[in-house]
């Protein structure tokens, strides 16, 4: 039997308007409400999944380019994830839950507080995506913002901070003796004084000690800075790399030597690759809507435009299909990997149509050339990366029911008798269960 995968669904509009755009909306969720959130949630609990990711951008961007971002809500609005995580702990028992937060956002001290009693009143099943988003500088404070390596350097301050202040009860300070009457030993409580280059506060931590783990850290970062601080820091790596053996096996070598360099084990980490597969229910299926996806109509290439438009903080919408896309149009704050998605090695003179028409074309799983495809060749895809040594996969979409069905469905049963996808979860939380295979 095929050695279990751990299984993550990222929530790619976060906490913002479930199935806008879409058939589905006429279900009549209403996003801002939990209900939505809470059903789905159970859904990847009965499915066997280890957890969610809400994705989360604090800002809407800049004056000029918040219509872009709002207009067809691929940018905004979105509420706060870590505020919808109780009603999704409240609506699962075993799912672990990890909203996206924001290192600007949170000073250390109240962030330490804040997860903690999370992590209590989740039964030990809290996680934090720790982005080092730096457009968002800006809402917080009048600093200046920071650069990119910069800005991981804080990350690490931040969370190093936090888990001081986690530490800050010793190994017996909580005593709850009921014959003595005495609760805790103020004794074995560390004082923690941090002045450091981005924060400033002092402990020890008005919170209990964790009995079950501290909540687990994921981490995003592709760059060597972000790779280090995963190393360095993470419980789940997110990994994006193309799907073949050479490139799966390099970027977990690139993982594990930052583990070890930190004084981890590679075994620390759970690697999760993304992956957005559209299942279907045969192969002749499969083969039509690849075939499709080559020919876009314009609609259909104004839509992925309006898409990259918010992503890039630039009106594609504007431009003329035939004509050469002008790279000098992207200012400055603009992601140079969200310009090199678009444009990939196609040159300054090819039109904007040529870039928008390689986003649309899929690819079969079959011949691993994408993710289209019956959940049989899905599952021989996770097979096989399971063979290369992977860990799990994370798959990602919206958080309408909908969505989750029309993936799962067939994919879960046929997962499950292959031994891919776990039955059961063991005691101890989000952390256990991420080592429990």
């Amino acid at each position: 039997m095929s050695r279990p995968q751990h299984f993550g669904w990222f929530l790619a509009r976060g906490f913002g308007p479930q199935g806008w755009g879409y058939p589905s909306l006429d279900w009549d969720y209403d996003w801002t409400r939990p209900e939505i959130y809470q059903e789905a949630a159970r859904t990847l609990e009965q499915a066997g999944f280890d957890l969610v990711i809400i994705e989360d951008a604090p800002s809407l961007g800049s004056a000029e380019t918040i219509d872009l971002r709002v207009r067809h809500a691929f940018g905004g609005p979105k509420h706060d994830p870590l505020l919808l995580a109780p009603y999704l702990f409240q609506a699962t028992r075993h799912l672990g839950v990890v909203p996206t937060v924001n290192p600007a956002a949170y000073l250390p001290y109240t962030a330490a507080r804040q997860f903690s009693t999370l992590q209590h009143l989740s039964d030990h099943r809290l996680g934090l995506n720790v982005v080092t988003d730096t457009g968002s500088a800006r809402h917080f404070s009048a600093a200046d913002q920071l650069g990119h390596d910069a800005a991981y350097d804080r990350a690490e301050e931040w969370l190093d901070g936090i888990r001081s202040l986690w530490r800050s009860w010793g190994q017996d300070a909580l005593v709850q003796d009921r014959e003595t009457g005495v609760f805790a030993d103020g004794s074995k409580l560390r004082a923690v004084r941090h002045r450091g280059e981005h924060f400033a506060f002092d402990g020890p931590l008005n919170a209990v000690p964790f009995t079950e783990g501290e909540p687990a850290i994921v981490s995003p970062g592709g760059s060597g800075r972000g790779l280090g601080f995963a190393g360095a820091n993470s419980d789940v790596q997110l990994a994006l790399a193309p799907l073949d053996e050479a490139s799966v096996r390099a970027y977990r070598a690139k993982i594990h030597e930052a583990a070890i360099a930190a004084g981890r084990s590679p075994a620390d980490i759970t690697i999760l690759f993304a992956i957005q597969p559209v299942i279907t229910s045969s192969p002749e299926e499969a083969d039509r809507l690849v075939a499709a996806s080559a020919h876009p109509d314009d609609a259909a290439l104004v839509q992925i435009a309006r898409k990259q438009s918010s992503d890039l903080e630039t009106d594609l919408t504007a431009l003329d299909l035939d004509r050469p896309l002008d790279l000098s149009i992207f200012g400055e704050h603009v992601s140079q990997g969200s310009i090199r998605r678009l444009v990939g090695d196609r040159g300054n003179d090819a039109p904007l149509r040529a870039h928008l028409t390689a986003l649309a074309r899929t690819g079969r799983i079959a011949d691993r050339s994408g993710f289209v495809g019956t959940a049989e060749e899905f599952a021989d895809l996770i097979e096989e990366l399971g063979d290369w040594g992977n860990d799990g996969v994370l798959l990602w979409g919206d958080f309408h029911p909908v969505s989750l069905h029309r993936t799962l469905d067939e994919l879960v049963p046929v997962l499950r008798r292959r031994g891919l996808l776990r039955r059961e979860y063991v005691d101890g939380g989000l952390q256990a269960n991420l080592r429990a295979f």
